[in-house]
């Protein structure tokens, strides 16, 4: 898994991009609360190598928690900046912080 931020000069905007190798996967989504964890909204695309990867404009100066959703499973990133607890779905989701 992993997490490449790039900050652009011209917005206060940073492209991230999510990257996870499911290789047996059928889909992989990513949730967050920048989408209302809306688990259909930012699906990823599966590369040759069975990673799935996509990317999100979002704006910086902010801390973002968020999962992926692989085939209906939510999964935490290895490489987040950090976990917070979430009462309602009683897990850690990851913290993205840009």
């Amino acid at each position: 898994m992993a997490i490449k931020k790039q900050y652009l000069k011209s917005k206060p905007v940073c492209k991230v991009t999510f990257s996870i190798e499911a290789k047996d996967a059928k889909k992989v989504t990513v949730a967050g609360d920048w989408n209302k964890w809306n688990v259909k909204k930012q699906p990823l695309k599966k590369l040759k190598s069975g990673t799935f990867k996509g990317t999100v404009d979002l704006p910086k100066d902010k801390s973002y928690e968020f999962k992926y959703v692989v085939d209906g499973n939510f999964v935490n990133d290895d490489q987040a900046d950090g976990y917070a607890w979430n009462d309602y779905a009683a897990s850690e989701n990851g913290v993205l912080n840009l």
